[in-house]
């Protein structure tokens, strides 16, 4: 599945030569590739790079395969594994030096089906044994959960971080969104024990249903009237309207996690007062995207403790390959979507 970064409309099924050994020594088959709302943009002509002299991207970032040639890399013939994303910088900035290539400084980095290397949906991918995580075969096709699940890992491990600068007792946390992002972040939440809610503009479909198997409580509605003063917020639409009241309603010394990208630039006042609230309230504010390899070890930890009956609702429609433009329309109920290469 291939497209031009910039070219709305212009995702095809494409013939393309096998991966060349640039690209890494582990040859792996596709047993899966899911979808989010990246590729759907990237699909829309709003962002992507295509490698360097190309003009063709092929899609896809959170992959599942299985090991056809090994080469010299540990890993053994038929091991499921998932590729790591992101790749550091040339340079590399202090950052990527030090492993840490989700936090890069200087925006060098390049990252699989997004920017400058292509991704995964394809029959066959290589990629450097540093960078492939093996997954446990008893997870059948729920292992392409596990690039989704590091997005949130990370997020909690820079939570915990932040909390430590006072005494913290988190008992109150609230998710805003409980798209795939938005419900992994409730499971690791209520991993935790904590009190658990869950924000989302739909009332009925599978989402409240997911929300509550987890012990948590679903709601629908404005913010500020669920009368809630969560410790933690985990904000994951990007919508500066509910990013504004997340703040209004975290308690004092709460800490705010932005993991989505809405559409730009909330009005000049409420900007001003989301100030006021961060310094008035000693909140903490940050952003997170993307993981570097410990939180793909986090991330399979996380979906190891889960009910793979629970994981196995969050992907609500499997396609084929042949089918994949269905793939990039999002149903109403839909939670996450597959592309399942086992399908003609």
């Amino acid at each position: 599945m291939t497209v031009i970064p910039g070219t709305a409309g212009s995702a095809q099924l494409d013939d393309v030569p096998e991966p060349g050994a640039e690209l890494g020594s582990v040859v792996v088959e596709t047993l899966a590739v899911g979808v989010c709302g990246t590729d759907v943009e990237i699909a829309g002509g709003l962002y992507g790079l295509a490698p360097p002299g190309r003009e063709r991207l092929i899609l896809g970032h959170e992959s599942l395969g299985r090991v056809l040639d090994p080469g010299p890399s540990g890993f053994a013939v038929g091991d499921h594994v998932v590729g790591i994303v992101r790749r550091p910088d040339p340079v590399p900035c202090p950052n990527c030096a030090a492993g840490e290539w989700d936090m890069c400084s200087n925006g060098r980095y390049t990252e699989r089906g997004i920017k400058q290397v292509d991704g995964f949906m394809a029959d066959r991918w290589r990629i450097e044994p540093e960078y492939a995580v093996r997954v446990d075969k008893s997870l059948g096709l729920l292992g392409v959960l596990l690039e989704p699940t590091t997005v949130v890992a990370k997020a909690w491990e820079h939570i915990a971080s932040i909390g430590g600068r006072s005494f913290w007792d988190p008992k109150t946390i609230l998710v805003v969104g409980a798209g795939p992002i938005g419900l992994l972040a409730a499971l690791i939440a209520s991993q935790y024990g904590s009190e658990v809610h869950v924000l989302d503009r739909v009332t009925g479909g599978p989402k409240p249903v997911l929300v509550e198997a987890l012990g948590a409580t679903y709601h629908s509605g404005a913010l500020s009237e669920l009368g809630l003063s969560p410790d933690i917020v985990v904000e994951c639409t990007g919508v500066a309207s509910l990013i504004r009241d997340a703040a209004e309603a975290a308690a004092p010394g709460g800490i705010v996690c932005l993991t989505g990208v809405g559409p730009p630039v909330a009005p000049q006042s409420r900007l001003t007062s989301l100030a006021s609230d961060a310094v008035l309230k000693n909140l903490v504010l940050f952003g997170s995207v993307n993981a570097n390899r410990r939180h793909y070890y986090r991330a399979a930890q996380v979906l190891a403790r889960a009910d793979p009956s629970w994981l196995e609702q969050l992907v609500t429609r499997r396609v084929g390959p042949d089918a994949f433009e269905q793939a990039l329309e999002r149903g109403p109920d839909d939670i996450k979507v597959v592309i399942d290469f086992a399908q003609p």
